[in-house]
C-alpha cells in the first residue's frame, strides 16, 4: 500500500474515534462535537529540524491532522530520534543521523513532582533549552489541534537512580527494564503525569509499555530476541507473590526448567515427546509459571489504573489512554493478555498500533521465534496461519526464506491466497497488484480497483 493510500485509510478508520470519550460514569474531556480524530505521533526533532509552523501546516494540509501525540519522554530513539544509521534518510529535515541519542524528558521537568522516586527526571540533552510542549502547544491551539503528551516505558541503565527501580531476572541480575511494582518506578510515572497535567494546558496523556511477561519472554513470543527478561524476582514482586499465595521457590524452579527447555530447543535438540507436549507438561507440573505471568501483567495493569486515577483527580476533563504494542497484531499469547473490556474500566481511549511493518518482517521474525521453541514440531509455514486474524492470508515464499527484518524497514512480503489447510497456491499465470492490495487476476488486466498496475 502506498503511503498516501495508507494515510487515507487510517483517517477513515479513526473517523468515529473520540479520545475524550470516557467509560460510563466518568467525566468527559472537552472536545468538538462530531469531530473525527486524525492523529499522528511526532517528536521534538521534527520541529527543531524543520520549524514548528511548517510541520504543523504540512500535517494539516497533507493528512488533515487535528491531534498530536507529542513524544515528551523516552530514552528510546523509536519515537524521538532521527532515522537509524543504515536506513535511508527522508526527503525532508536534517540530513543527519543521531548516533549519540540519549533521550529523557523533552519538556521541562519540575522537581516537586518527583520527590517520591529515586529516578532522576533528566532533561533530554538533544535540544538544549528547548521545551517541546511550550513550543508546540500555542501553535497547535492556533490551528485548532489537540495535543496529548505521549510518553513510553523506555529507560537507560545509566539514568541516575534507575538501579533502585530495575527489574530483577531469574538469576538475580538487572534486566535493564523498570519493575512495574517497584514504588520508585510507579511514583516516577505518577510524578511525570502530574507534571504534564499541572504544568501545561495539554488535552491529555498517552502512555505505552511495549513489554510482555516472563512466560512470553521465555518463549520469545515477539519480533525481538528471545530468552531474556524472565522476571521480575525483585523484593517487591516476591512480596506480591507471597500475598497472592504463590510459591516463589516453585515459580523459580519452573522458570529455570522452562529456560533449559527453550535453550535446548533453540540449539536444535528435539525432545522425544515433541516441543508442545513437553511445554504443556511443564505447565501442568509448575502452575506457578502462569501464576507468575499473571503477577507480572497485574503489575502493569496496576500502573494503568494508578495513572488513570491520578489523571482524573488532577484534570477530570482531560483524556488519558494507552498505546498498545504491535506485538498484539501477531502474538496470540500477548493478545490474550490485552483485555479491551477490562481496559474500559480505566481508559478513555486505546491507540492500538497498526502499520505495515507488523505484517511483514516483524511477523516473519515472530514466526521464526515461535517456531524455534513452542512450535518446533511444525514447519514455519504451519506456524503462520494461527497467528493472523485471517488464516487464508499467507506469503507466497516460505517463511524460512523471508528476509530478516531491518530496523526501521517498512517493507513486507506480498500477500497471496492460501487454502484453509495452509497450502500456498502456486503462482502460475496469476498476476498481483503492484500496490499489494491483494487483488489477483488470471485474465491479467492492466489495473486493479486501487488503480495500480497488475504484474506477475
Amino acid at each position: 500500500m502506498e503511503r498516501r493510500d495508507f494515510v487515507a485509510a487510517v483517517a477513515a478508520g479513526v473517523a468515529r474515534w473520540d479520545p475524550g470519550a470516557s467509560p460510563r460514569g466518568q467525566p468527559r474531556r472537552r472536545h468538538t462535537a462530531d469531530r473525527p480524530t486524525v492523529g499522528i505521533q511526532v517528536g521534538a526533532v521534527s520541529f527543531v529540524d524543520e520549524g514548528t509552523d511548517k510541520v504543523l501546516d504540512e500535517f494539516r494540509e497533507l493528512a488533515t491532522i487535528n491531534t498530536l501525540f507529542l513524544a515528551t519522554f523516552t530514552y528510546g530513539r523509536g519515537i524521538a530520534g532521527r532515522q537509524l544509521r543504515g536506513q535511508p534518510l527522508p526527503d525532508h529535515g536534517a540530513q543527519a543521523y543521531d548516533d549519540d541519542f540519549r533521550g529523557g524528558n523533552f519538556a521541562t521537568p519540575h522537581p516537586q513532582y518527583y520527590r517520591e522516586t529515586s529516578i532522576v527526571p533528566e532533561k533530554a540533552p538533544e535540544h538544549p533549552g528547548y521545551d517541546v510542549i511550550a513550543d508546540v502547544l500555542p501553535a497547535a491551539r492556533r490551528r485548532g489541534m489537540r495535543l496529548y503528551c505521549w510518553f513510553e516505558d523506555v529507560f537507560r541503565r545509566d539514568v541516575p537512580g534507575f538501579d533502585r527501580a530495575a527489574e530483577i531476572d531469574l538469576h538475580g541480575a538487572s534486566t535493564g527494564l523498570a519493575c512495574h511494582r517497584n514504588p520508585n518506578t510507579r511514583n516516577f510515572w505518577l510524578g511525570l503525569a502530574e507534571d504534564y497535567l499541572r504544568s501545561y494546558d495539554v488535552d491529555g496523556l498517552m502512555w505505552g509499555s511495549e513489554r510482555q511477561g516472563p512466560l512470553d519472554n521465555a518463549l520469545a513470543a515477539s519480533h525481538g530476541g528471545g530468552g531474556n527478561g524472565i522476571g521480575c524476582f525483585c523484593p517487591h514482586c516476591l512480596d506480591a507473590a507471597h500475598r497472592a499465595a504463590i510459591d516463589v521457590d516453585r515459580a523459580r524452579e519452573g522458570y529455570l526448567a522452562l529456560e533449559r527447555w527453550a535453550t535446548a530447543l533453540r540449539a536444535g535438540q528435539r525432545p522425544t515427546d515433541g516441543a508442545f507436549v513437553t511445554f504443556w507438561r511443564l505447565l501442568v507440573k509448575y502452575p506457578e509459571l502462569l501464576a507468575w505471568e499473571r503477577l507480572w501483567n497485574e503489575g502493569l495493569n496496576d500502573t494503568y489504573r494508578d495513572l488513570y486515577r491520578l489523571a482524573k483527580r488532577v484534570a477530570p476533563d482531560k483524556g488519558i489512554g494507552w498505546h498498545i504494542w504491535h506485538n498484539n497484531s501477531f502474538s496470540p499469547f500477548y493478545r490474550a493478555e490485552q483485555d479491551y473490556a477490562e481496559f474500559a474500566r480505566y481508559s478513555d481511549f486505546l491507540k492500538v498500533v497498526m502499520y505495515n511493518n507488523c505484517g511483514g518482517p516483524r511477523l516473519a521474525q515472530y514466526v521464526r521465534n515461535a517456531h524455534a521453541t513452542l512450535f518446533a514440531d511444525l514447519t514455519p509455514e504451519q506456524v503462520l496461519p494461527p497467528t493472523v486474524s485471517r488464516p487464508t492470508t499467507c506469503c507466497a515464499r516460505p517463511v524460512a526464506r523471508w528476509p530478516a527484518p531491518a530496523r526501521g524497514c517498512a517493507s513486507g512480503p506480498v500477500s497471496t491466497s492460501t487454502f484453509p489447510r495452509g497450502r500456498t497456491t502456486r503462482r502460475r499465470s496469476r498476476r498481483t497488484c503492484t500496490r499489494r492490495c491483494g487483488q489477483r487476476s488470471k485474465a491479467a488486466p492492466t489495473a486493479c480497483s486501487c488503480r495500480a498496475s497488475i504484474r506477475r
